[in-house]
């Protein structure tokens, strides 16, 4: 049986992140994707022009005709816009049987907010504390803790601020800093602290999301969490350096570049 990795996301129409981006990397990653939408977004390489939620019933109709009927052996969040809707999402997640990758989308890679404030809450409160893995950069961990990351010394205490909130683990990820892309995955005793060369590349749309949907499809597979996300940090920075131009902002990262890779 191929292993099988729900998101629960947005749809991004330009097709470089959200459900999209999530397809595409379970799909490079050799998993069965399915998808639950939470809310529709017009965007394209220069921004977001609209987004539209989807009611929390249609949300837990999907969920629920997945996991009753297909089964998952993952589940990976991303932009869930509203408090209604991360609340019924945490509690969907506290009734399933596998692990959960919870990426906490907060803006977009242009800088369009796509959760509200007032959902924050409900994020620290509910959604956190059912994650295996949750995934934040550095203005996400800003938004939920106030802490402020400005270098690889402050990646520690980042980590730790967000644990408490309950993850059993957390990967700050450090794309942000100068230097080497360097991300910190701990449960609070281990820690793993991931290294790869940064690419000059300015196409790079859809990142956290690819990395989030990689770690799920990864442990989808029966890997354990640091094997998982040292794949998944293997197969975005790839994806990073190939990604491409599209349209007249900022292009997507490509998803198949293993397929394009030469021999």
């Amino acid at each position: 049986m191929i292993p099988r990795v729900l998101t629960v996301a947005g749809s991004d129409s330009g097709g470089g992140a959200g459900v999209q981006a999530d397809l595409k990397t379970m799909l490079a990653l050799g998993v069965h994707g399915m998808s639950v939408i939470t809310a529709v977004t017009a965007q394209n390489s220069l921004g977001v022009r609209g987004v539209w939620e989807l009611p929390v019933e249609a949300v837990r109709a999907q969920y629920r005709s997945v996991v009753d009927d297909i089964g998952v052996q993952a589940v990976k969040t991303g932009m869930l816009a509203s408090a209604e809707l991360v609340e019924a999402v945490a509690e969907l997640i506290s009734g399933t049987d596998a692990p959960a990758v919870v990426d906490p989308v907060g803006v977009s890679k242009h800088g369009d907010p796509l959760l509200a404030a007032s959902a924050l809450d409900s994020v620290r409160g509910s959604l956190l504390p059912v994650a295996t893995v949750a995934t934040p950069n550095l203005d996400e961990v800003t938004q939920l803790t106030g802490l402020r990351v400005e270098s690889e010394g402050d990646l520690r205490r980042a980590a730790t601020a967000v644990l408490e909130y309950g993850p059993r683990w957390v990967l700050i990820k450090g794309g942000h800093l100068s230097g080497d892309a360097v991300d910190l995955l701990t449960d609070g005793s281990q820690e793993h602290w991931l290294r790869a060369p940064r690419h000059d590349n300015r196409h790079t749309h859809g990142t956290g999301c690819t990395l989030a949907s990689a770690v799920a499809s990864e442990l989808a597979k029966g890997l354990t969490v640091p094997e998982a996300v040292t794949r998944a940090k293997e197969y975005v920075t790839g994806a990073i350096a190939a990604g491409f131009a599209l349209g007249a902002g900022i292009g997507p990262v490509d998803h198949g570049w293993r397929s394009r890779s030469p021999e």
